[in-house]
C-alpha cells in the first residue's frame, strides 16, 4: 500500500521543493487539497488526519494551529517551521547526530526539520562538542552566507523583479539583533553553554550556503591543529552518505557557497594551521537546509533507504 502524504502549505517555497522530490514517486501518494480550499480549516483538518505522513511547511503558528487540528493517532508530522525545534515532545531532524539520532527520528511521530543556517553550524559544532574537542563554554562565532532562495517568496521576487534596487547586488548583512530565530536550536542541539554570536548574510544568487565557525587552537581541548581536527571529523562522519568532510588541504583555495546547490549533500571544508581552524559547511540551503532534509527524514520514518528521490 502506497504512503499518503499531505503538504501543508504546498504553495510556498519549501512545500514546492518537497513535492518536486516528491511528486513522481511510485511509492507514495500525493494529497491534494484544492487551490480555493488551502485556508479551508475544516477542509485541511480533513486531509491531515488522512495522510499517513505531513509536511508543514507554514509559518510558526500556523504549524502549532495545524498540529492541534490532528486526531488521528497514526498521522506522522514532519514540521519545517521554527516552532518544535527545541521541544522535548519533538524529535530534532538531523540523523547524522549519531545512531541513536537516526534511531529516534525512525522511531518518532513528531519530527522537527532543522533550520538551514543552524544544519550549517550543528554538523561542525555539535560533532566537536561530543568528541570533547570544542568546549562547552567556548564562545562560538559564526557567519552563514545564503542563496535569496531562503529568504521565501518574498525575498525572491524582491531579488529577481526588474528594476531591483542596486543594493541587492551586494552581500546583505542581516540578524543585527544577534538574536536570529535558528539560534535556539543551535545552542541546545550542540549543548553549548551560551549562544553563539551568529551573523548571516544573503547574497545575489539563487542557492547554496556556506556556514562557518571560526576557532582558536590554544583554547580548544588538547589544542589540536587544523589538520588533526579535519581527521576527527572525518572520523566522526565516516560511515555517512550525506555529510562529508573534504581531505585537508593547507594551501585550500577559494570556497563558493552554491557548489553544493542541487543536492541534497553536505561537506565540511576544514581550513587553517596549528593556531587556528575555520570549518565551513557547503550546502544547498533548499535541499539538506530544508526541503531535501524533510524528505530525507520521510524515507527513515518509512524504513526506507535514505537516498530514495534524492540522488
Amino acid at each position: 500500500m502506497n504512503t499518503k502524504v499531505y503538504i501543508d502549505g504546498q504553495a510556498g517555497t519549501t512545500g514546492l521543493q518537497i513535492y518536486e522530490r516528491i511528486g513522481m514517486r511510485e511509492d507514495l501518494t500525493l494529497l491534494r487539497i484544492d487551490e480555493d480550499k488551502r485556508h479551508d480549516l475544516s477542509e485541511r483538518k480533513k486531509f491531515l488526519n488522512m495522510a499517513d505522513i505531513v509536511f508543514l511547511c507554514l509559518p510558526d503558528a500556523g504549524a502549532i494551529e495545524a498540529v492541534s487540528l490532528i486526531e488521528n493517532p497514526d498521522v506522522r508530522v514532519i514540521d519545517a517551521s521554527t516552532a518544535h525545534r527545541t521541544s522535548d515532545e519533538w524529535t530534532y531532524g538531523f540523523p547524522e547526530l549519531s545512531r541513536e539520532q537516526r534511531a529516534a527520528i525512525a522511531a518518532s511521530k513528531r519530527v522537527a526539520n532543522p533550520g538551514c543556517h543552524a544544519t550549517g553550524l550543528i554538523s561542525s559544532v555539535a560533532p566537536l562538542v561530543r568528541m570533547g574537542i570544542l568546549p562547552k563554554d567556548y564562545p562560538v562565532t559564526c557567519y552563514s552566507l545564503t542563496g535569496y532562495s531562503g529568504g521565501g517568496k518574498k525575498m525572491i521576487a524582491q531579488y529577481e523583479a526588474e528594476g531591483r534596487e542596486e543594493k541587492l547586488s551586494a552581500p546583505g548583512i542581516y540578524g543585527l539583533t544577534l538574536k536570529h530565530k535558528h539560534i535556539p536550536e543551535m545552542q541546545k542541539v550542540t549543548g553549548l553553554a551560551c549562544p553563539p554570536v551568529f551573523m548571516p548574510v544573503v547574497d545575489d544568487y539563487y542557492k547554496g550556503m556556506a556556514t562557518s565557525i571560526m576557532l582558536q587552537n590554544r583554547l580548544l581541548n588538547g589544542q589540536p591543529t587544523a589538520e588533526e581536527i579535519c581527521r576527527r571529523l572525518s572520523e566522526y562522519y565516516a560511515d555517512e552518505h550525506f555529510v562529508t568532510v573534504m581531505p585537508y588541504d593547507p594551501k585550500q583555495g577559494t570556497i563558493y557557497a552554491n557548489e553544493l546547490a542541487g543536492t541534497n549533500h553536505l561537506q565540511l571544508v576544514v581550513c587553517g594551521y596549528e593556531e587556528q581552524t575555520t570549518v565551513t559547511a557547503l550546502f544547498d540551503n533548499l535541499g539538506k537546509g530544508a526541503s531535501g532534509a524533510a524528505v530525507q527524514n520521510m524515507n527513515i520514518m518509512l524504513g526506507l533507504p535514505e537516498t530514495t528521490g534524492l540522488e
